[in-house]
């Protein structure tokens, strides 16, 4: 038997949420936004309308892979899931969900996206940079540069919505001043949440 890889368990878990949203054929009034968010790449350099850029090829190299899968709604929160594939070997990673696109650089991908936003920006307050009012993706690879990275949160999207996930250069800190923080950015996938 061929052993699945992070790409086949998004396609389940993707066809296990269609039929869980479909409702058993009650009708019901349609969302205003589609609970469900998913989003393959390939890493390269950025241009316009390319879903998966690197910022620094050396620890995301070009023609590493990226798949990110979203379930979003207000009876089950938010579970968001990265798989990532030709990373460098046995590395941590830090990984946030973030407010903008990616652009030419990563900080073009804004800040963390947060439930309840913190009036002061940069965000490094623990009681708000947090993987509760967050959606925090750290993972470490394996031997093959392969890694994984599951969130929930209680919460779900509104009408501010989230865009990109953004890989960072190491897990994410939770300490006072600099909670949140995970160094470089290193790379970009849009996410169309």
């Amino acid at each position: 038997m061929k052993p699945r890889t992070p790409f086949a368990l998004f396609t389940t878990t993707g066809a296990l949420a269609a039929i869980l949203l479909a409702g058993g054929g009650q009708a019901a009034a349609a969302p205003a936004h589609n609970p469900v968010a998913t989003a393959h790449g390939t890493f390269g350099q950025y241009t316009e309308g390319r879903t998966a850029s690197t910022y620094d090829p050396e620890l995301v190299p070009e023609g590493a892979r990226a798949g990110v899968f979203s379930l979003s709604t207000p009876a089950l929160g938010t579970t968001t899931k990265l798989a990532v594939t030709g990373l460098v070997p046995e590395r941590h990673y830090g990984a946030h969900v973030h407010t903008k696109p990616c652009g030419a650089t990563g900080t073009d991908a804004g800040p963390h996206f947060q439930h309840v936003q913190d009036p002061v920006s940069p965000s490094t307050d623990p009681a708000y940079a947090n993987p509760d009012n967050e959606v925090w993706l750290d993972f470490t690879t394996d031997t093959r540069g392969t890694g994984l990275a599951l969130s929930h949160v209680d919460w779900s999207y509104g009408e501010r919505r989230p865009a990109s996930v953004v890989i960072h250069e190491h897990h994410t800190s939770s300490a006072p001043g600099e909670a949140g923080g995970a160094g470089a950015r290193l790379a970009c996938v849009n996410v169309n949440f």
